[in-house]
């Protein structure tokens, strides 16, 4: 079982990931991976000694291209599993973005095989139970729309 929950602040030590909710000319972007048949919202770990932010900043460009861009925090977000063992939800925490890219890089140098530009929100999602849910309390929070 899993769900998502959203908080406004936790303690730095406790986000482990920054996922970016993007747009471009108000189109939604996403990430198509090499290895999947899915699309996803750009983000990723973060790294040892790395602010959340640069974390957001890093996987964006990263995934993306992204050259030219603005970014801002959205919220705390949570993914809650049950333990296998102890039957205890788990939270494991990330920091979610929203970012508005002007301009992209020509190609990508990553496990990003390409980004596509949406004008809808995709039926096949890589992680269907998460994202969804990312981009709703976005649209809840009024940090976007939902429409192109």
């Amino acid at each position: 079982m899993l769900k998502v929950k959203f908080y406004d602040a936790a303690a730095d030590e406790l986000l482990k990931f920054a996922v970016i909710i993007a747009k471009s000319e108000g189109k939604w972007v996403f990430c198509k991976h090499r290895e999947r048949d899915t699309l996803e919202i750009p983000g990723g770990h973060r790294e040892a000694g790395e602010a959340v932010e640069e974390t957001a900043v890093r996987e964006l460009q990263e995934e993306t291209g992204a050259i030219d861009f603005t970014i801002q925090p959205v919220c705390v977000y949570a993914v809650c599993r049950k333990g296998q063992k102890d039957r205890n939800w788990e939270e494991s925490c990330g920091m979610l973005y929203f970012a508005d890219i002007v301009s992209f890089e020509p190609e990508l140098h990553s496990e990003i095989e390409r980004i596509e530009l949406l004008d809808e929100l995709p039926g096949n999602w890589t992680y269907p139970l998460i994202q969804p849910e990312l981009i709703r309390e976005a649209v809840r929070r009024g940090i976007c729309t939902e429409s192109a």
